[in-house]
């Protein structure tokens, strides 16, 4: 199969690496001086077990990347709306679009049965223009379940994990995500075909819409948040407020806030996604993973106070990091 990953960031570009490796048919697409690392010199990945420089195609330009069987949506979810229109050119008919955002996607309500269409909160697809330009028939989920970051231009250090789970929107069987998966695993992922995405997207969800906003705001690490107890008991107080929202919209949680709890806790001193892209001056995906959350709230009427309130508060520093940096 012919990849393309369109953002080629740190996960977009360690995927393309291990495909590349593998002597897979992949072009990333990047801009700046990422870019010009990784076409000069490669994609070089470092892991605690050694490291690897891959030679992807790379390329600026989204026309260049052909026309594709697969494209992996590499960019992060605020960037979506400015991508997705730009694809056309690489579309075919049969063309199958993976979506690897984290949070709330904005294809999430657009399933068959059309229940809770209304919900779609306009933060994940402004105006709708996600929708209109990647069709919903295309699409294929995903969940990342392995954390990367670029070190510097070209250079991704990996950190934990090898899972990326894909599945259709509907839950149904298909040989399409058959197909990308035998990709995946023969790249060196574990990559798991789920009848179940809706539910494991929240299952990460409850974990993301927690430990993002209040890491951004205490700038503590996963396992130095649940090592207080304060703070443990905001994250299960805004995980059982996100399960609650998982509830009014019929997604039943697998786990319990316990196991989702305990869970977190093994992967210990580790910056969630959130404060990395703070400290590095890069947007954020606050939107995403706690607004849109906000909003549903809004919709189905539900309090989530303690989900608002740290959404407010994030809100707010965020803002005034760029007076900030405007000021300076």
């Amino acid at each position: 199969m012919k990849f393309a990953i369109a953002g080629a960031g740190a996960i977009g570009a360690y995927i393309g690496a291990l495909m590349a490796r593998a002597g897979q048919d992949v072009t990333l697409f990047a801009r700046g001086p990422h870019l010009d690392a990784m076409r000069n010199r490669g994609v070089r990945i470092i892991t605690a077990n050694g490291e690897f420089t891959a030679h992807p195609r790379v390329t600026g330009t989204i026309e260049d990347l052909g026309a594709a069987e697969v494209v992996m949506l590499g960019v992060k979810a605020h960037g979506l709306a400015t991508l997705a229109p730009r694809l056309a050119p690489i579309l075919r008919p049969d063309t199958i679009v993976v979506s690897t955002q984290n949070g709330l996607p904005w294809w999430f309500f657009q399933t068959e049965n059309g229940r809770f269409s209304d919900l779609t909160p306009d933060r994940l697809d402004p105006g709708g223009i996600i929708s209109r330009s990647i069709e919903f028939r295309r699409i294929v989920g995903s969940i990342v379940y392995f954390a990367t970051e670029i070190v510097e231009p070209g250079v991704i250090r990996h950190t934990e994990g090898d899972r990326l789970s894909l599945g259709e929107p509907d839950g149904k069987r298909s040989g399409r995500c058959r197909q990308i998966a035998d990709a995946m695993i023969a790249a060196g992922l574990h990559c798991p075909v789920t009848t179940h995405l809706r539910e494991e997207i929240w299952v990460k969800l409850i974990g993301s819409v927690a430990f993002n906003p209040v890491s951004l705001l205490t700038g503590a690490t996963i396992g130095a948040m649940l090592r207080n107890d304060e703070m443990r008991a905001l994250v299960r107080a805004i995980m059982t407020e996100a399960g609650e929202i998982a509830n009014a919209i019929d997604v039943k949680l697998p786990i319990s806030i316990d196991k989702r709890i305990a869970g977190a806790e093994k992967i210990g001193e580790h910056k969630t996604s959130m404060l990395q892209d703070f400290e590095a001056g890069r947007p954020l995906e606050l939107d995403a993973i706690v607004g849109a959350l906000v909003d549903l709230g809004d919709r189905l009427g539900l309090a989530i106070p303690h989900i608002r309130t740290v959404y407010a508060c994030a809100r707010l520093m965020i803002e005034t990091r760029g007076k900030s940096v405007r000021q300076n």
